[in-house]
């Protein structure tokens, strides 16, 4: 029976049916150390939170079930589900509510399987996780001022940042390759060797495919050997490291063909090819099609006209 948790808006707070539609920031240490760090058991009907802790830890009980909290910890906990946090008096680090439904409109019809990630309790961490844990951090930045700003503007984009905000723990959850949920007896939330050096090569590989490095490079700037970086890449991603190189280079030469108006001769050199030939047989093996052939078809999707090659439109 929970006739006796208490049902809070947010924690502390009598409940305000008008709240629904707000998104709501604040920073964990505010909050909790109103409550010397120890949130009781409660729960949010009809809302979501979302924890980032970005230093300090403790440990989070969602449906009895007690979870330890790893370095940088991130903490969903959907409505309807008994939560409650012991914290370390170091803790800091935003905390965002927003109303569940709405967000699981969005989550639905912009990529069905984000519902399932906006209907779970986690405890993950973000720790090692590199470009993903920067975009975590600026998101929640974007929500902090969107509070700021939800009260005198007719349009709320907090909904829309705090879905942005569930993309990237999809993908963090994604490149732990099952170490996701992190119980109080595991050490599985810390980002294993494996999936750091994962980490670690696609932060190369966008910072430098235009260079058009050879694997080895990439192997060497890692610590390890052409043939192990494919080995990771294929135990990890089912694709040798040349594929996610290709890949990389294969979706910038696509973006730059439907977006810019580059040549194919410009975009080839942008993307470090010696002459245009050399990226059209790249493009065609990698692709099925040509460039243009590409840029045509994407462009009529589009709704756009194609602008004549080389040519870029006054500013």
């Amino acid at each position: 029976m929970r006739t006796h948790i208490p049902n809070y808006r947010l924690y502390g707070d009598a409940a305000e049916p008008d709240w629904l539609g707000m998104v709501h920031f604040e920073w964990i240490r505010e909050r909790s150390s109103l409550f010397h760090f120890e949130i009781a058991p409660h729960v949010h009907d009809g809302l979501i939170q979302v924890l980032y802790l970005t230093q300090g830890g403790g440990e989070a009980t969602i449906e009895g079930q007690r979870w330890a909290l790893p370095p940088q910890a991130l903490i969903v906990v959907p409505s309807g589900h008994v939560h409650a946090f012991h914290f370390t008096p170091d803790v800091d680090g935003p905390v965002v509510t927003a109303a569940q439904a709405p967000l699981e409109s969005l989550a639905g019809v912009g990529d069905a399987p984000l519902l399932a990630q906006v209907r779970r309790p986690l405890v993950m961490s973000a720790a090692g996780t590199g470009r993903q844990a920067r975009a975590l951090r600026a998101l929640f930045d974007a929500i902090a001022a969107e509070t700021r700003l939800q009260a005198h503007e007719p349009f709320a984009a907090g909904p829309a940042l705090l879905l942005a905000v569930f993309v990237q723990i999809a993908r963090i959850a994604a490149s732990f390759a099952g170490e996701r949920d992190v119980r109080k007896d595991s050490d599985a939330a810390t980002p294993s060797r494996r999936s750091a050096q994962l980490e670690r090569f696609r932060a190369l590989v966008d910072e430098h495919f235009p260079e058009r490095w050879p694997i080895e490079r990439y192997a060497g700037e890692l610590g390890v050997s052409a043939g192990q970086l494919s080995r990771l890449c294929r135990e990890a991603l089912g694709h040798s490291a040349l594929d996610v190189v290709n890949a990389r280079v294969l979706h910038e030469a696509r973006r730059e063909l439907v977006y810019s108006n580059l040549s194919v001769k410009q975009i080839a050199a942008l993307l470090g090819f010696a002459d245009d030939a050399y990226f059209g047989r790249f493009f065609r093996k990698q692709a099925g099609e040509t460039p243009t052939a590409f840029r045509d078809a994407a462009r009529r999707k589009l709704g756009r006209s194609v602008p004549a090659p080389g040519l870029n439109r006054a500013a």
